[in-house]
């Protein structure tokens, strides 16, 4: 990644910050906090989201931009003299596949300032330390670079044999005395610590019932995502380049999106002897690899002779499912495909809003409908994936013409006239809008 995406929009302090970063991978900060100040704060209620959940404080973006110069400076104020107080997170629980569901933590708004604060001073630190595999939340990098990584590692041979490893409950079984202890490696300035160690250390409301979690951070906040960042390079990231992969017979890979990760070995062997210490390593740091969902796998690309069949076998990373498949002259590429579970939860999305918004009028179905296929499109629309997008837009279609024909108990819409409708009101056509195919990552 260039170091114009890394420092774009810095302030000229951080900037600073970076380059020394940059220069000095060893060295100490002593000094970060006073980059805290109302100018960073003002930064930071500019980038939070006016439609963002409210937290415990039912205090909206709108609400504190209201008087927002008295309340950054009475806030800037009390984080120097020690008497800002982080306020308890809402939890909040958001459906997954098979009734299972992710907890959320919501912050109160100002919590959210001074999290996205110090995000940007940690980052500047942190983000030159930061290993090429790791693509999750950092600038300049996106889960679709991961996937042209991943297409990178199977040309060199390096996916013949896949390890695929879940960690459990990862943002929930941090370690945070571990985690203080690699920021201290780093960061020396007791006052930013400081602030920074109150964001896991604040309760949790989970509906009527309160608690104090001695473990973990929020999964949802906005400084969550970086500190998993941090935590994972140590625990990961140095340990698999600088111990595993000078070790090992052959060639090997490493790419990780946040705690979603994925191996790749050119030997089977080579795979064998990492999964056999990879818990080790993980339970040193209070993690723990789900036994169902940490699997090795056969990836071997097919025989140039085999003319039928997809391959081996396929996995998932992200909301991916990746398997190999032939081009159309005749080669054997590494594709992806929409996981069918999220596949699945897209489709009902779509019914259920046709339904909720049927009375509507028909401009304003079709636009809302338009922009949200053309949204899916612009994330899942990766090669190999196609047919997935057409599944998707022929059950919108469907379940479009469906709720339009309940509209009336006079007169019913039949598929001749739908067909008519959609001429004038058409639906965007699904085509590969991120190639992942030819793009170095």
């Amino acid at each position: 990644m260039s170091q114009a995406l890394t420092w774009k929009g810095m302030s000229p302090e951080l900037l600073k910050v970076a380059e020394r970063a940059r220069r000095e991978p060893d060295g100490q900060f002593h000094s970060l906090a006073h980059l805290l100040d109302e100018a960073a704060l003002n930064r930071a209620y500019h980038r939070q989201r006016p439609d963002a959940a409210v937290g415990v404080d039912g205090i909206t973006k709108e609400d504190y931009g209201q008087d927002l110069e008295d309340n950054l400076r009475n806030l800037h104020e009390r984080m120097k003299t020690k008497r800002y107080r982080h306020q308890p997170i809402w939890r909040v629980h958001i459906p997954k596949d098979h009734g299972k569901t992710r907890p959320l933590g919501i912050s109160a708004f100002e919590d959210k300032v001074v999290q996205d604060a110090l995000r940007e001073v940690l980052q500047a630190v942190y983000e030159q330390d930061f290993l090429d595999c790791s693509y999750g939340y950092r600038p300049g990098r996106s889960a679709h670079d991961a996937l042209r990584a991943l297409h990178g590692a199977a040309d060199r041979s390096e996916l013949n044999c896949v390890l695929e490893a879940d960690i459990v409950s990862f943002f929930d079984s941090l370690d945070r005395q571990a985690l203080l202890g690699m920021l201290q490696e780093r960061v020396a300035d007791g006052s930013l610590l400081r602030l920074v160690s109150k964001c896991p250390h604040v309760g949790v409301l989970d509906g009527a019932e309160s608690a104090t979690p001695d473990t973990g951070t929020a999964q949802g906040s906005i400084l969550s995502p970086l500190l998993g960042n941090i935590y994972l390079p140590y625990v990961l990231d140095q340990w698999f380049h600088q111990e595993v992969q000078p070790r090992l017979r052959g060639r090997a890979c490493l790419i990780r999106y946040a705690d979603d990760l994925v191996s790749g070995f050119q030997y089977r062997e080579d795979a064998e002897r990492v999964l056999a210490v990879l818990p080790k390593r993980m339970q040193r740091y209070g993690l723990t690899l789900h036994p169902d969902k940490t699997r090795l796998l056969d990836f071997r690309r097919p025989p140039q002779a085999q003319q039928r069949g997809k391959g081996p076998d396929t996995f998932d990373f992200l909301v991916f499912t990746l398997y190999w498949r032939r081009t159309r002259g005749g080669r054997w590429r590494l594709a992806c495909k929409t996981r069918r579970a999220r596949l699945r939860r897209a489709i009902q999305a779509v019914s259920s809003w046709c339904c909720g918004q049927r009375h509507e009028d028909l401009q304003v179905q079709h636009g809302a409908l338009r922009s949200r296929l053309q949204g899916h499109y612009n994330y899942f629309g990766v090669n190999g994936n196609l047919k997935s997008l057409a599944r998707l837009l022929w059950h919108a279609r469907r379940a479009w013409y469906k709720w339009l024909r309940r509209r009336s108990q006079r007169t019913r819409l039949n598929w001749a006239r739908f067909q008519d409708l959609l001429r004038s009101y058409p639906l965007p056509e699904p085509r590969v809008m991120v190639p992942i195919w030819g793009v170095r990552p």
